[in-house]
């Protein structure tokens, strides 16, 4: 047996014989890792403290994944946060479409046929795009039937300031902004016909002009929903998935694997992501469903379940997910 000390407590861990390093290998093997002391240094760090911290019986647990290797400086680094602001004009929506009391109990778009398999946004700050190709798919799909997969790396090489843009490509962007550029192309290509690559490259690339945008996937307009209300939220996921950001910089949401996350977590927003629909666990954990751009590898096979409710961060919500959200108008 070998102690490993975890903050004032003491667990007795069964790395017998090497055990430590034979799990550290076969995670390096199982993500394909080149690996070094640092990323091993940070691994052993990460493995305490999801020990520690499932230990805690919280309402989700940590796991190790790709990511497991990085400290919060380097997975903050890794995944470009940082969310780039700028004049975007707010288009609140009259959300009294539908009273609290008709508001059904969970919505899951997964479940209609509307959701696309989970992406990687690589290494590259381009979450933003991710975000916004996300909703679009979704509200194409409801009001066609077609569940298109559509590129995110137009929007990466494209919507910048040299096309009528506003957004950075691999250093950050809006989802507002990125509605704006798609409005104004009328439309967006779709991922066969501009493949994904900057996970990979870590930058933008030369904009591909003579890429045809799809017709259907036209934004007409976007909708801004009214910040701090699980209201406006819930009524808004009723009609379709919506873009959000949020928080993700911390070592808890880096690690999460499964059930409802109410760990700390502020309101610095550095990352966009789509909300797909919202529920409550067995033990009556209010949560919103939370579609990634990490791959299917991170959390609930790429998903999280996010707390839902007014306690969280002053009525900011978990994360601060319901500061800056909003939804297109296909």
């Amino acid at each position: 047996m070998k102690i490993i000390l975890l903050g004032n407590l003491f667990f007795l861990i069964n790395y017998v014989n090497g055990d430590l390093i034979e799990a550290f290998k076969n995670w390096s093997i199982k993500y394909n890792i080149v690996i070094n002391d640092r990323i091993f240094n940070n691994w052993v760090h990460n493995e305490k403290y999801i020990i520690e911290t499932n230990l805690k019986n919280l309402s989700y647990k940590l796991a190790h994944n790709f990511y497991s290797g990085l400290s919060v400086d380097d997975f903050t680094e890794y995944m470009g946060f940082g969310n780039d602001k700028n004049n975007t004009i707010k288009k609140y929506d009259e959300y009294n479409k539908l009273s609290i009391t008709e508001l059904p109990k969970t919505v899951d778009w997964r479940t209609k046929g509307v959701v696309n398999p989970v992406k990687n946004q690589g290494n590259c700050g381009s979450c933003w795009a991710f975000s916004t190709i996300s909703s679009i798919e979704s509200a194409v799909a409801i009001k066609t039937g077609n569940l298109y997969v559509l590129s995110e790396q137009e929007l990466v090489d494209c919507d910048n300031i040299r096309h009528g843009g506003r957004n950075h490509g691999c250093n950050g962007g809006l989802m507002d902004s990125a509605f704006d550029w798609i409005s104004k192309k009328e439309g967006v290509c779709t991922e066969t016909n501009y493949p994904y690559i900057s996970g990979v490259t870590k930058v933008s690339q030369s904009c591909n002009t003579s890429c045809v945008a799809l017709k259907d996937s036209n934004v007409l307009s976007y909708i801004d929903i009214t910040p701090n209300s699980d209201l406006a939220m819930m009524n808004a996921l009723n009609l379709q998935p919506v873009s959000v950001s949020i928080q993700a910089s911390t070592l808890d949401f880096q690690l999460y694997s499964s059930g409802v996350f109410t760990g700390e977590c502020g309101t610095e927003l550095d990352h966009g992501v789509a909300l797909v629909g919202y529920g409550s666990s067995d033990d009556n954990i209010d949560y919103y469903i939370l579609r990634n751009s990490w791959g299917s590898s991170w959390g609930s096979d790429g998903y999280m379940y996010i707390g839902r409710g007014s306690e969280y961060n002053n009525g900011a919500g978990q994360c601060g997910v319901l500061s800056d959200a909003s939804y297109p108008l296909v």
